[in-house]
């Protein structure tokens, strides 16, 4: 299986066809070189690009102050909104790979909206078993078969599979000794939870439901309405906004929730609406999703009163929610790692 990095060679020709998909096409480029820096000419202009393969906002803020000179361009796979954001703040124009572009250099002037309905694709071979055990691991689960199974509660052959595809993925590296108890190591934490997010951000839910609340305050309404749930039986727990508000404040203002409770179709989650007596409505304040991962559920602790998911599916469901819920992913990240 191809590692997830991309090759130096590779480099070149995607930020040659990145940047000529937003030209005209009488446009004369010329190539040249480095790693992940690529020297362009265009029409006679010197351009210098540099290549980032994940466009978050994370990976912005840390180019930007590696690097002494910025760059006249980035070049990405997808900018998210808070990284294309940071980037027009510090002058630096940016191109990805949806056709989305804006160049502001002494003679080119490039502003291309790109095609933002395309959702990110779920990279290949990323099942939910992969996907929890990488969420367990980012959670601080070892990486050997015997811990994985015990904080997912998934099968020795999933686990077993999950850790194999990690590994392959170049995310985790693997020591000679096989067997259950045999340990890997993540590769690099960073590439790791960037490759779970995008993942996971490409596996929309089974089901949503959105139902009509009247708390004035988010947090205290949930816990309340969730011991209904808790009599009922019903296994559930907060994600997003509302989540963060309890692991890491960072947003001044949360109106809106998002729960994952243990559902698996619409039915389902009107049963477990029904169970708090609440009521579906279309634009309700609070959403009602099924876990996405057994580890989501199993590994779910309670914050303040406030069942919540563990904080790397807070960090993957905060960064699909704009440039506000991106910075936020990013705190929660910060105030994690500080503990």
């Amino acid at each position: 299986m191809a590692s997830t990095r991309i090759s130096k060679s590779n480099i070149a020709r995607r930020v040659e066809a990145a940047v000529r998909a937003v030209l005209p096409r009488s446009a004369r480029i010329r190539v040249h070189r480095h790693d992940s820096v690529v020297d362009l000419v265009v029409n006679g202009v010197p351009i210098e690009a540099t290549w980032i393969t994940e466009g978050g906002l994370r990976q912005i803020r840390g180019l930007l102050t590696r690097r002494r000179a910025c760059p006249d361009i980035v070049v990405a796979r997808r900018l998210s909104p808070g990284a294309r954001e940071a980037l027009s703040a510090a002058g630096v124009g940016w191109v990805d790979e949806t056709g989305a572009a804006e160049i502001v250099l002494k003679s080119l002037i490039i502003s291309r909206s790109g095609h933002p309905d395309v959702s990110p694709a779920r990279p290949p071979r990323w099942t939910p078993a992969v996907l929890a055990v990488a969420e367990a691991l980012l959670y601080g689960t070892n990486a050997t078969v015997a811990a994985a199974q015990e904080a997912t509660g998934l099968s020795t052959g999933s686990c077993t599979y999950a850790l194999g595809v990690l590994t392959e993925l170049e995310l985790l590296s693997s020591e000679a000794r096989r067997g259950r108890g045999s340990a890997r190591r993540i590769t690099n934490p960073d590439e790791l939870l960037d490759a779970y997010a995008t993942a996971a951000a490409g596996k929309a839910p089974a089901a949503t439901l959105t139902v009509g609340v009247t708390w004035r305050d988010i947090v205290t309404g949930l816990i309340e309405t969730g011991r209904r749930w808790e009599t009922a039986g019903v296994d559930w727990a907060a994600t997003g906004a509302v989540a963060a508000s309890v692991i890491a404040p960072y947003l001044t203002s949360v109106t809106t929730a998002e729960v994952y409770v243990d559902a698996g179709t619409i039915g389902d989650l009107e049963v477990v609406a029904a169970k708090a007596n609440l009521r579906p409505i279309e634009g309700g304040r609070l959403t009602l999703i099924p876990f996405p991962t057994a580890t989501s559920r199993v590994l779910a602790e309670e914050i303040d009163g406030l069942p919540v998911v563990p904080w790397p599916r807070v960090y993957a469901d905060l960064r699909t929610t704009g440039v506000r819920g991106e910075e936020a992913a990013e705190h929660l990240l910060e105030v994690v790692r500080g503990r």
